[in-house]
């Protein structure tokens, strides 16, 4: 288990504020935050790299740093590329074995666990984006750690890579190890992440289930399509439910997007007033939306709306 304990850091400003959060084992988590948000300040105090101004923070009950043998504890991945180029796959991750006392068949593992095993003797100056992202990682499980704690894992990859890296976290996670994932990428936290902690502004914003985090954003509604739709708004309307014309582009004057009221209701409404129903499709907020919502405060940098520009007049000659 990863534990925070109150933790702040400071440095000219505060950067984390009494952060106070469990990552507990047996579930992938999603570390979220806008830039700015605190998620690398928390993840260098965690591995021991920076010390908290107050508060403190553990891995498996004790310290990064009062670990015996803290590789074999905890599996880290902050910079993939942070390797030196004339070395070998193989040989990069040799050295590192050996200051575990690892044996060469686990480094062999790695190499195949990640897809190096064709390139192992090849020296890292030659390896694209994706292939330094697979050595990175490989580095990170090398120890046989029980806590896993990564950055920004699908940079470069291809998308099977990407394919691979969801079963990668998951498996870890089925056998009752700790999976801490920091990320930018919504889609891709929503189909790995179990559990989310989001800062904002060096602040916890929430710590629960991916689900409960989705649903509790709001933005559920129902999508209706009807040729009829002036009707079944007339017999909707009641108060708390909120009903409007689809305005998205391409959209027809029959389309309605109804909030406040799941599809079994609008449909026995639309059945009880003979209105006949095209569609009727129930849709929920994604992570992103929800995520947009609740860091909306604590967005460091915003980017300006670009203002419609008319389309070019074309004359004749």
């Amino acid at each position: 288990m990863i534990r925070a304990h109150a933790l702040t850091k400071r440095y000219r400003g505060t950067v984390v504020q009494d952060l106070d959060s469990r990552v507990r084992p047996g579930a992938v988590t999603g570390f979220l935050g806008p830039n700015g948000a605190g998620k690398s300040t928390t993840t260098r105090v965690l591995l021991g790299m920076d010390a908290p101004t107050r508060g403190r923070s553990t891995i498996g009950g004790r310290a990064y740093t009062a670990h015996a043998a803290p590789l074999t504890e905890v599996g880290a991945l902050l910079e993939a590329r942070s390797v030196h180029p004339g070395r070998t796959a193989f040989h990069h991750l040799m050295a590192l074995a050996h200051t575990l006392g690892v044996p060469r068949a686990r480094v062999e593992h790695v190499l195949d666990l990640t897809g190096l095993s064709a390139v192992a003797h090849r020296r890292v100056k030659g390896f694209s984006l994706g292939m330094g992202q697979r050595l990175g990682i490989a580095a990170a499980p090398l120890g046989d750690p029980a806590v896993l704690l990564l950055d920004e894992l699908v940079n470069g990859l291809d998308p099977e890579g990407v394919l691979w890296i969801r079963d990668l976290l998951r498996s870890p996670a089925r056998e009752g190890r700790t999976v801490l994932v920091s990320s930018h990428l919504m889609s891709e936290t929503a189909l790995t992440a179990d559990h989310l902690v989001v800062i904002g502004r060096g602040r916890l914003l929430a710590d629960t289930s991916v689900a409960d985090f989705v649903s509790s954003a709001g933005g559920a509604s129902v999508r209706v399509v009807t040729p009829q739709a002036h009707a079944l708004r007339k017999a909707l309307t009641t108060p708390g439910i909120d009903i409007a014309l689809s305005t998205k582009p391409g959209t027809s004057p029959d389309e309605l997007e109804i909030r406040s009221a799941d599809a079994r209701h609008i449909g026995r409404i639309a059945a009880a007033h003979a209105i006949p129903l095209c569609e009727l499709t129930p849709r929920t907020a994604s992570l992103e939306q929800a995520f947009m919502e609740l860091t909306r405060g604590s967005v460091e940098y915003r980017t300006a709306t670009p203002e419609p520009t008319a389309p070019p007049q074309l004359t004749r000659p």
